[in-house]
């Protein structure tokens, strides 16, 4: 019961924390280049999700499965470049850092 009440009292935070940030941001004006850098994160997604993720992996192993089923649950628009490296100093080569670098300690 204890826990229940801590997963409800997350759950019941989440539509008064969410939807300000997603007013504020959703007439954020973004530019052809950050349209351009979303497609590549998204084709990681798609390579990450057809070549690596064991779920998905068994699940197309499984007779009879529906394999657009799976397909339809991808990114409508993807872009793959090979090896890839974003210009240093940009904001999608920071992201890149902090999320392949070594871990930060985020509470300190």
């Amino acid at each position: 019961e204890q826990l229940f009440a801590f997963v409800k009292d997350c759950a019941d935070q989440f539509e008064p924390s969410y939807f300000p940030i997603l007013e504020k941001r959703s007439k954020t004006p973004y530019t052809q280049a950050q349209v351009d850098w979303q497609a590549l994160r998204h084709g990681r997604y798609v390579e990450f999700n057809l070549v690596y993720d064991r779920g998905t992996k068994f699940g197309f192993s499984v007779p009879g499965v529906n394999i657009e089923a799976v397909l339809m649950s991808l990114p409508l628009t993807v872009r793959y470049m090979y090896k890839h490296v974003p210009p240093s100093g940009s904001p999608e080569r920071l992201l890149l850092d902090t999320l392949t670098g070594p871990p930060k300690d985020w509470t300190s």
